[in-house]
């Protein structure tokens, strides 16, 4: 089964959500935004303590979600199309592709990504698609260790580092592919930029020779007090390429994290029974994160973020 999870429009949200220091983790945005919008959609019922001590039970999940053509949605979802004309907005996302998913189911998850924000939002066309492949940090000491050295693998399945990946970075022929697959849409007119992220000088002498859609930005997560290295900048404005920094984790979903979010323990929902629940409605098997998409659209007179959000897609299977 798939699980489609989303945030809905984190800048409508209460304070808790809006509200947040500039260098607060991703990850940490993105589970502490589903928490919130599950919670806005449950059943609310008032906190009481029976006569035999026992805790009152939490609402089945049944009556916040919804499933449709084999998906469940989590929460029930109603779309926000944004409020001015399309061309009044700069909308940009970035696709999370999550460790461990094999590559080529790539233009299947991006087109999905794709058609979900553009639903939600009420449009028909984006203007800038970043893509995070799995594996890979950027080393603003080091610009060459962006090509070989695999980064250091987290301490357990809910590490929240803001560097936490699983597995090594993929090959350059890997992403060359699944760039094939970004092309294609920026062609159709979909997609009228393309971005990438953590791409060193040595990774882009690599890449850029064999493709046909120039990326138009490159993100890096620095670390040592956003100190660019002078290389990467040189080559980047060489190549016409805007460089951004970014706080996103590269693995941004843990397995461990999503089962924790859904499962039945006191921070879950009570969507996925856990190992020693013999009743009850709970879904059973073993979830698997695919992707995530964050979404934002700016208005670009005012410079204000209007829409804000993410979606994340897993498998639940047996």
């Amino acid at each position: 089964m798939k699980l489609i999870l989303s945030t809905s429009n984190i800048m409508s949200g209460g304070l808790s959500v809006i509200r947040r220091p500039t260098f607060e983790k991703s990850n940490t945005e993105l589970t502490s935004s589903l928490h919130a919008n599950f919670a806005s959609h449950q059943s609310i019922i008032p906190p009481s303590t029976p006569a035999n001590g026992a805790s009152t039970p939490k609402p089945s999940y049944r009556s916040w979600t919804v499933q449709q053509d084999g998906a469940l949605w989590i929460p029930t979802h109603t779309s926000s199309p944004l409020t001015e004309p399309r061309e009044s907005y700069d909308i940009t996302l970035k696709l999370f592709y999550l460790p461990n998913i094999p590559a080529d189911r790539r233009c299947v998850q991006t087109r999905e990504a794709i058609q979900l924000v553009l639903k939600e939002l009420g449009a028909s066309s984006i203007d800038l698609l970043i893509v995070s492949f799995p594996g890979m940090s950027f080393d603003a000491d080091d610009d060459d260790s962006d090509l070989d050295d695999p980064p250091s693998a987290p301490d357990s399945e809910h590490d929240h580092d803001l560097h936490g990946t699983e597995g090594a970075p993929e090959d350059i022929d890997t992403i060359i592919t699944t760039w094939r697959t970004l092309e294609k849409l920026h062609a159709e007119g979909l997609v009228s930029k393309l971005g990438i992220a953590e791409f060193g000088v040595s990774r882009l002498e690599k890449f850029l020779p064999q493709i046909d859609v120039k990326p138009s930005v490159n993100q890096i997560n620095v670390r040592d007090c956003c100190v660019v290295p002078k290389p990467l900048i040189l080559y980047a404005k060489q190549q016409n390429i805007e460089l951004l920094t970014h706080n996103d984790c590269t693995n941004v979903l843990p397995r461990g994290t999503l089962r924790e979010i859904l499962g039945s323990g006191e921070k879950g929902v009570g969507i996925l029974a856990g190992e020693n629940d013999s009743s009850g409605d709970e879904l059973r098997g073993d979830v698997e994160p695919q992707w995530v998409v964050k979404y934002t659209a700016v208005v670009k007179d005012r410079g204000v973020v209007e829409s804000k959000g993410y979606f994340a897609v897993a498998e639940l299977r047996d």
